[in-house]
């Protein structure tokens, strides 16, 4: 008989306050609309399993993020923002800012109906997401550090663009030379900008 995962009450009561509601929606959305669904953690995040896997949701210190595995087949290309990001609903910051319950039950039946029918996901395309603009204070801190700006080049434009937004997200003068220089000091290490929560 499914069940909760425990794992997954753990990393819910370990999140950011403003997370918690939005975590504990998302997957009371998914367990009434897919009573059978399994639950596990896969890269240490809350994964949905049902035929296979299902969807995903993760909490940030800043956003939530919630999307499923066949993402282009169910919600569109166009609406399934970027694969690896796993999260085609952008940066979910309250429960307002999610689709109906019931739009949402829509999407999770439609994922569960490619699974049962063993619909595999997509393979990507040569389509490429384009490389980001990298700003010019990031690039002349790149330019001083060699082992930065090969992690950088390595990144892919998804890792390229967290780092590139996080810096252009700060408000103050002070708070972006202080973002820039520990992007430098992560990248040099190979890390990407949310390395923190690969452990948690």
């Amino acid at each position: 008989m499914p069940a909760r995962d425990p794992r997954v009450d753990t990393y819910i009561a370990n999140s950011a306050e403003f997370a918690q509601p939005i975590l504990v929606h998302l997957r009371d959305v998914v367990h009434r609309s897919c009573p059978q669904v399994e639950e596990t953690l896969k890269w240490r995040m809350p994964t949905f399993m049902y035929h296979g896997m299902l969807c995903g949701m993760a909490a940030f210190k800043q956003h939530c993020t919630f999307g499923f595995w066949k993402h282009a087949l169910v919600v569109g290309e166009e609406q399934a923002g970027d694969a690896q990001a796993m999260g085609q609903f952008g940066r979910i910051t309250r429960i307002a800012g999610l689709p109906s319950k019931k739009m949402l039950a829509g999407y999770i039946k439609k994922a569960m109906q490619l699974n049962e029918d063993g619909v595999k996901a997509p393979r990507a395309t040569s389509k490429q997401t384009p490389a980001p603009r990298v700003p010019d204070d990031l690039a002349a801190a790149l330019k001083k550090n060699r082992k930065a700006a090969a992690t950088f080049a390595a990144f892919s434009p998804t890792n390229q663009r967290e780092y590139i937004e996080w810096i252009s997200e700060a408000k103050r003068e002070e708070t972006r030379a202080k973002r820039v220089a520990t992007a430098v000091e992560w990248m040099a290490e190979g890390k990407i900008r949310n390395w923190k929560y690969l452990d948690c």
